[in-house]
Order: C-alpha cells, then sequence, then structure tokens
C-alpha cells in the first residue's frame, strides 16, 4: 500500500508541481546543508540523552562530522559555518537534561524513542508514515507525551509556534499514535522542543501544541485533499511559493519555465 509523510504533504502544499517534481518524477530538491548535518547530529545527542547514556561533545562532533561527509558533493560548505555550529551544539548538550527535568518537573518515564508510524488513513488506500521522536509518560497523571527536537537559530516567534502547518506535523503524529496503541487522543499530548543555537541562554526550551478534534479533522481534510489531488494527478502550481521564503529551486529551470 502506497503511503504518504508529514515532509511530503508539506511538500504538496508548498507547490503540488513541486512535490510532482520531487516525490514522482524523483528529481533532486533540497539535497541538505550544514544545518541539516546539524539538525541530524543534535538528534542523535538527545536520543541517548533522554535514554540516559553517557553523551557529550566528541560524540556531537563525530556525528556532525559524519553527517556533513553524506551531503552530497554539490552541496558547497561553509567552514566558518561549521566551525560557530561546533561551538553552539557543545553550548545546547549540557542543557538538554536540566530542560527534560524542569518541563516533567514531577517525573517522566521514557516509553519509545524513534517510535515508527505505518497507519492506515481512513476512507484512503495510502498509510501515513512517520517516526515520533521521542514519547514519555507523566506517572502523576498517566498522560502520554510525544515530542519533537527542532533545531533552530535563536528560536521561534508566535506567529511559527502557532503556524497550522508547523503544528500539524504533531496533530498527524499524535492521531495516528493514539489509533496505533488504541488510546484516547484525550490522553496523549504534544510538544516541540527548540535546541537554540545562538541563543545566550536558555538554549533548550520545549512547549506545548494543542491538537483537539477540530484541529484534529482539519488536519485530516488536508492530508485527504492532498491524496486526491496527488491519485489524479492534478499538479497546480502554486507561483506564489516560487520566490517566496527561500525560494524553488526548480523556479525558472527547464523543469520548470
Amino acid at each position: 500500500m502506497p503511503h504518504i509523510s508529514y515532509s511530503e504533504l508539506k511538500d504538496w502544499v508548498f507547490c503540488a508541481f513541486y512535490h510532482k517534481l520531487t516525490r514522482i518524477d524523483k528529481l533532486a530538491g533540497f539535497k541538505g546543508n550544514e544545518y541539516t548535518a546539524f539538525g541530524s547530529a543534535m538528534h542523535s545527542v538527545c536520543e541517548k540523552k533522554l535514554l540516559e547514556e553517557d553523551v557529550g561533545d566528541d560524540f556531537f562532533v563525530q556525528e556532525f562530522e559524519k553527517n556533513l561527509e553524506k551531503l552530497d558533493d554539490e552541496v558547497e560548505l561553509k567552514e566558518n559555518l561549521i566551525y560557530d555550529m561546533m561551538g553552539q551544539g557543545k553550548q545546547i548538550i549540557p542543557e538538554i537534561e536540566d530542560a527534560l527535568n524542569n518541563y516533567f518537573d514531577k517525573g517522566y518515564e521514557v516509553l519509545y524513542v524513534e517510535m515508527p508510524l505505518m497507519e492506515p488513513i481512513e476512507g484512503e488506500d495510502y498509510k501515513f508514515k512517520g517516526y515520533i521522536d521521542a514519547i514519555v509518560v507523566t506517572p502523576h497523571d498517566k498522560k502520554v507525551h510525544i515530542f519533537d527536537w527542532k533545531t533552530c537559530s535563536w528560536g521561534w516567534d508566535s506567529r511559527k509556534k502557532s503556524d497550522k502547518m508547523v503544528t500539524y506535523q504533531l496533530t498527524l503524529y499524535k492521531h495516528f499514535f493514539a489509533q496505533k496503541l488504541q488510546i484516547d487522543p484525550a490522553d496523549v499530548e504534544t510538544h516541540f522542543a527548540l535546541l537554540k543555537r545562538t541563543a545566550k541562554q536558555n538554549r533548550v526550551e520545549f512547549f506545548r501544541v494543542t491538537s483537539g478534534p477540530k484541529k484534529t479533522q482539519n488536519a485530516l481534510k488536508l492530508l485527504s485533499k492532498a491524496l486526491y489531488n496527488i491519485k489524479n494527478k492534478r499538479h497546480i502550481k502554486n507561483r506564489l511559493s516560487c520566490t517566496a521564503g527561500y525560494g524553488c529551486k526548480f523556479y525558472r529551470t527547464k523543469d520548470c519555465p
């Protein structure tokens, strides 16, 4: 059975034609950079911290260097940025454990790290695919908590924290996690954990994302809308995305004239 992930849904929302080029025609989209290499390295550190394994600067440096080596040869690396990131990662690491303990101040127990999801989407011949970074339970209230590690520069402003396409990731994870374990979604809470490279203090920030029935319904409607268009080969260009933000790498190329 075919599947769709949150990242693929996000590509479709960005531009249905971009989705066609990268996901269907298999043209190379974003190839990664120093930021993604840093994010993956910090993600590995956080996994070990959560599992209370001994991890320090050396492990982070090794993971970061390994991820940089995996990048495509066409990616031009900025040595000054890499040097700065080495130091920034080392400053974040000591704050991870304290941030976890302060946020879940009544204690927590780790249930899963990197839990895979491959759940059927109701009414569709597709499955939803994903990986939940971490799942813990707080014994005092028996709540289950899903959270996702995100590296960033100084943090997220209120607009990004409430952006529906950002928060829909956790909304969908919560829905399909509850479906997989056959538990009440009301007993599941979701959070982002920001790892802030350039912050001078509070370099690790947790915040909760609420996902009630209405928001979940809206996220699932968007998922169904995307699948309808994908299955019916409706690859309409979103001209607003051509130059918005970082722009589209296919803008005014032979693939998207």
